[in-house]
């Protein structure tokens, strides 16, 4: 970024230039001040480092209609026509349609359509067709959207509508259907055109089109010679047609895309702006509120005029005041997401957390769900990490759900569900051995698998251990709060079974057999089958080392003490491939954006850089995370390492380049980093702000010099949710050097000790 003075400089150049040689040239119009949503790049993490990139999704925040283009991946450079409406996150659109003018004999049910000049915002999406001289302009509400389609050749345009599993059927200028998109679920749609068809019939596969009727999956709409530009509105429901149409009327009554494109702004500009930031260049700026637009994807409102469906039970039901959402991955999100939303979004959270409680209930077994859907829990990964969402929220003052209700169904998650990855079953041999052991026992090198629900994404033993041992802690808090003093301290002994998994002659932990033996010899770096699953979970041996959220004090102590903890964490990041990187990565394909055997772009791992403040060295903990946000959170189509999973990343980045991070969910507490701005604003609702004034902030001023809390000196790399829940000011020095002395005494607080 220019300083002002060089910009003062090269002004005056321009100036003799302009004097000199283009007296008459009109004078520049004044740039427009960028608001929040101009630095939202949607196209950030389109092209992925090895498994799902992310998608340039069109929606509001939180909202049912969700858009991205249909095509296999970003370099393409055709379509398979046009989004109407994507039900689950990253997933096809469930409806589509495409554009067409030609012969008959060219349509069919799906074309791939060549395209350019794209451009998408988190607002408008917009596309041209060039071999078929065709422009679309799409803009969302909340459930429904519009599109405008321009025709530029002559003859009779089409629209050619396609569902999977279900059917379409026009009526006049009315196209309306259904489609099932899983576990008894239907989505609806209620679409109306500006203009009158002139027939309707069935796209077939091989002989273009068949004029015999109005009901088709693949419904096709000609209308007038002469048309050049038609408007559609529509909207979509989990409910029935007629409340898509409802929807509709509510939300879109005309067909002018840039009024829909217009609100749709505002409502991005007053999301993204409760968290204000400033001096900080572009690329920096645009990856924050590109990353903080992200957590907004996920999970969605489908609430309709006061109901919602739920798969959890396949009835629909009122929503009683308190509006339900679902498509949520907890493994993911409970560690960035959820905690943010604490802060910005209480009643969203509250909200949220009220549903989960609702599907738990429903589904008749009173489990909370891990990845809840549209369509259902989808029961996958590991543990049930739900439980740190609802422990996080209290100790963080939302009182917005039942506790009591909330800490039945986590308590049944972990004492009636089965603790097996990937499963949806009663607990069985496997659970019954980990209540009497306090651990997962990994099979012996050979040893066939006989339990029976495991699937094939294995045992994951070590994984599931730490995860369980993490849960029953958050288990603990929520007893403690609600008076549960025998719960409180059985869950909290409980919290401690990742000692019996920790290897102290390696300083890892380490995949045991049934007998209590340690499974030898092992390689942290590659060993466990694909994906480490055998023993890990889509991380190995080096990322798991730190997987005790709950107690980082108790793991400074087993790797023994301040000192070589933090060597140990320099080794991680200092340790190469024991194998090519094509070999590591077919082994380990979700281990991505490597710092030595850290994986900046697994969830496990986000925690770690901040791990340094628990053992003295917070200065490294600010060097660390700049170099990490700067290699890999990039304004480019690679600038994301591995799997965002709707906020589950990007919500990392955010807290990261304001300077804070939660590491431990469940706890009211704060890591402190090294803010990326030199000053940020956040409005926590009802007229508090948390202000963060980090002088001289830059990417070579990453070092805290001096800290201020509230006006105090703060000499401890910490703070606490109340020191700022009702406003707050955080004032740091920044330099270029270290100061290796600030907050080296004071490192944030663990779990209390087991009791007796």
């Amino acid at each position: 970024m220019m300083k002002a003075k060089h910009l003062l400089a090269l002004a005056g150049v321009v100036g003799m230039f302009s004097a000199s040689y283009a007296i008459d040239a009109p004078k520049p119009k004044k740039a427009t001040a960028k608001e929040p949503v101009d630095f939202v790049n949607p196209n950030i993490g389109n092209i992925s480092h090895m498994l799902v990139p992310t998608y340039p999704t069109t929606h509001l925040p939180n909202s049912m209609m969700r858009v991205f283009p249909v095509r296999h991946d970003y370099t393409t450079n055709r379509i398979g026509g046009l989004p109407l409406i994507v039900t689950h996150h990253r997933s096809e659109s469930s409806f589509n349609f495409y554009p067409y003018q030609g012969s008959e004999s060219g349509i069919k049910p799906t074309i791939t359509l060549s395209y350019d000049q794209e451009k998408i915002t988190p607002y408008r999406y917009k596309e041209y067709l060039d071999e078929a001289n065709i422009a679309t302009d799409f803009a969302p509400s909340h459930q429904s959207a519009v599109y405008s389609i321009t025709f530029e050749k002559p003859g009779a345009p089409y629209l050619v509508f396609n569902c999977r599993r279900g059917e379409l059927k026009a009526s006049g200028s009315v196209i309306s259907g259904h489609q099932d998109i899983g576990n008894n679920t239907s989505l609806y749609i209620y679409a109306v055109t500006d203009v009158a068809p002139s027939k309707v019939g069935t796209a077939t596969r091989n002989s273009g089109v068949s004029w015999n009727g109005p009901v088709s999956a693949s419904l096709v709409v000609s209308y007038p010679t002469g048309t050049k530009k038609i408007g559609m509105r529509y909207g979509i429901s989990l409910i029935s047609v007629e409340q898509a149409k409802k929807n509709l009327d509510r939300e879109i009554r005309n067909f002018d895309v840039n009024a829909v494109a217009e609100a749709g702004r505002k409502v991005w500009n007053e999301a993204l702006g409760k968290i204000a930031v400033s001096g900080a260049n572009d690329n920096t700026t645009t990856v924050f509120y590109t990353s903080l637009y992200r957590t907004y994807e996920r999970p969605i409102v489908i609430s309709e005029d006061g109901r919602y469906f739920s798969a959890s039970d396949g009835k629909v039901h009122s929503d009683e005041g308190h509006p339900f959402s679902t498509d949520d991955w907890t493994w993911d999100t409970y560690r960035a997401a959820h905690p943010l939303r604490v802060l910005i979004n209480k009643q969203g959270e509250n909200d949220i957390l009220n549903s989960y409680i609702l599907m738990s209930e429903q589904t008749g077994k009173g489990w909370f769900p891990t990845f809840p859907g549209v369509s259902g829990d989808d029961h996958a990964m590991n543990s049930n990490h739900g439980i740190a969402m609802v422990a996080d929220a209290y100790a963080k003052g939302l009182r917005g759900f039942d506790l009591a209700r909330a800490y039945a169904a986590c308590k049944a998650s972990v004492e009636t569900k089965s603790l097996l990855p990937w499963s949806y079953t009663p607990s069985g041999e496997l659970d019954n051995f980990f209540k009497k052991n306090g651990y997962i026992p990994a099979l012996k090198p050979g040893e066939k698998e006989t339990v029976a629900n495991v699937t094939g994404e294995k045992r994951q033993p070590v994984a599931v251990t730490l995860g369980t041992s993490y849960d029953e802690w958050c288990l603990s808090q929520i007893a403690q709060d609600l008076g549960k003093t025998d719960d409180a301290n059985h869950y909290l002994k409980a919290s401690y079974n990742y000692r019996n998994v920790f290897n102290p002659k390696t300083g890892f932990f380490h995949p045991k057999d049934k007998d209590g033996n340690f499974i030898e010899p092992l390689d942290y770096r590659m060993d466990g089958g694909p994906g480490a699953r055998q023993y890990y979970d889509e991380n190995n041996g080096y990322v798991y080392r730190w997987d005790v959220q709950h107690n980082i004090g108790d793991l400074v102590k087993l790797v023994g003490g301040n000192e070589k903890f933090v060597d140990a964490l320099e080794d991680m990041f200092n340790t190469g491939y024991p194998v090519s990187r094509w070999d590591f990565y077919a082994m380990l394909p979700d281990h991505t954006g490597n710092v030595g055997m850290f994986s900046m772009a697994n969830e496990p791992a986000f925690h770690i850089p901040y791990l340094y403040n628990y053992a003295g060295a917070p200065w490294r903990t600010q060097k660390r995370i700049r170099s990490l946000l700067d290699e890999w959170y990039r304004n480019d189509l690679m600038g994301i390492p591995g799997d965002e999973d709707g906020g589950g990343m990007t919500a990392f980045v955010v807290f990261s380049e304001m300077g804070f991070y939660p590491v431990t969910p469940g706890s009211p507490t704060y890591n402190i980093g090294s803010p990326s701005f030199p000053y940020i604003k956040m409005n926590l609702g009802n007229g508090k702000y948390f202000e963060i004034k980090a002088q001289n902030a830059s990417f070579t001023n990453k070092y805290i010099q001096s800290a201020k809390l509230n006006g105090k000196p703060l000499n401890q790399p910490w703070f606490k949710h109340s020191d700022i829940a009702n406003g707050g000011v955080l004032e740091l020095v920044m330099g270029p050097v270290a100061n290796k002395n600030w907050g080296i005494n004071s490192p944030p607080p663990s779990a209390a000790p087991m009791p007796m």
